[in-house]
C-alpha cells in the first residue's frame, strides 16, 4: 500500500463519518459544519488524484458557497440554536436504504473494474473541465443544481417552526384568530419587559450612588489632607497663619456680603482730602 493509497482510504473514512453526522445530528448548525468536513474530505480525495482544479472547485462552490449559503438561509430564518426534536426521524427505513444503495454501488463498482487497471487519460486543463461540464454533462449539472436548491429549500422548511414543525400531542388547544403582531402583544411579555426596565433602572441607580459615594469620599479624603497642610502650615509659619487667616474672613462668591466696620467711639475722624 502506498502514502496515496493510504490517504485515499484515510479520507474517505473522514467524508463517510462527516457524511453519517450529517444524517444523525439534531443540531441543524452542526449539520451544516459537519456537511463542510464532508466535502473537504472529498476535494481532498480529488487532490490525491491529481484534479487540483476540481478540488479547487469543490472547495470554493460546495463549501465556500452552498454551505454557508445554507447556515445563512438558517439564521435569517430565525432556526433554533440548540437541538430540535422536530428533525427525529425514524432512522431504521434511511439505515436500510443508504445500506443498499452503497452496498449495491459497491457490487457494481467491483463487477465492472474487477480490479483492472487502466490507463490515465491526461491530466485535465480548465478548458477540457468546462468543455465537458457544459457540453457532455451540462444535464447533469443542471440537475445537480436543482438539488441544491431543493435542499436549500428544504433547509429552510425545517428551521421554520410554523411551517416544518410537527404539531405537539401534549400541548393545548391552537388559539383561535391571528397570532399577535409585534403591537399586540400579550401580558406576559408586556410584565417581563417592565421587570426588564425596572432591573435596568435599579442597576443605573446603583452605578450613580456608588459613584456619588466615591465622589465623597474622596472629597472627604481631601478636605482630610488639606486641614492636616493648613494646621502644619499655621504652625510652623506665623506669617502663614495670618495669611490663611484672611483668606478665610474674604467674602466667598455667592455668600453673604461682609458686614460694615464698626468705629470705634472716641476715634478721630477721618479728613476727605
Amino acid at each position: 500500500m502506498t502514502v496515496a493509497d493510504a490517504l485515499m482510504l484515510a479520507l474517505g473514512a473522514i467524508a463517510v463519518g462527516s457524511g453519517v453526522f450529517v444524517v444523525t445530528s439534531t443540531h441543524l448548525v452542526r449539520a451544516g459544519f459537519y456537511l463542510v468536513v464532508s466535502l473537504g474530505a472529498i476535494a481532498g480525495l480529488y487532490l490525491v488524484l491529481g484534479a487540483e482544479l476540481v478540488a479547487w472547485v469543490q472547495i470554493l462552490v460546495y463549501v465556500g458557497a452552498v454551505v454557508v449559503l445554507m447556515l445563512f438561509a438558517v439564521m435569517l430564518t430565525r432556526a433554533p440554536i440548540g437541538p430540535s426534536k422536530d428533525l427525529d426521524r425514524p432512522a431504521l427505513p434511511a439505515a436500510l436504504i443508504g445500506g443498499g444503495v452503497g452496498l449495491g454501488l459497491t457490487v457494481l463498482l467491483v463487477d465492472a473494474f474487477r480490479w483492472t487497471e487502466f490507463e490515465l487519460p491526461p491530466p485535465g486543463t480548465g478548458r477540457r473541465v468546462g468543455e465537458q461540464i457544459f457540453g457532455a454533462w451540462v444535464l447533469p449539472f443542471e440537475v445537480l443544481s436543482i438539488l441544491l436548491l431543493a435542499a436549500l429549500v428544504g433547509a429552510i422548511v425545517l428551521s421554520r417552526p410554523d411551517i416544518g414543525a410537527r404539531p405537539d400531542p401534549n400541548a393545548g388547544p391552537e388559539p383561535e384568530g391571528p397570532p399577535p403582531g409585534p403591537v399586540d402583544e400579550s401580558e406576559e411579555v408586556v410584565a417581563r419587559l417592565q421587570r426588564i426596565a425596572e432591573r435596568q433602572a435599579a442597576a443605573q441607580q446603583r452605578v450613580r450612588d456608588q459613584r456619588a459615594a466615591a465622589e465623597r469620599a474622596e472629597q472627604a479624603e481631601l478636605d482630610v489632607v488639606e486641614g492636616e497642610l493648613v494646621e502644619e502650615a499655621r504652625q510652623t509659619d506665623p506669617l502663614a497663619d495670618v495669611v490663611l487667616r484672611a483668606h478665610e474672613a474674604r467674602p466667598k462668591p455667592g455668600g453673604p456680603p461682609p458686614e460694615p466696620k464698626r468705629e470705634l467711639p472716641g476715634a478721630p475722624e477721618r479728613e476727605e482730602d
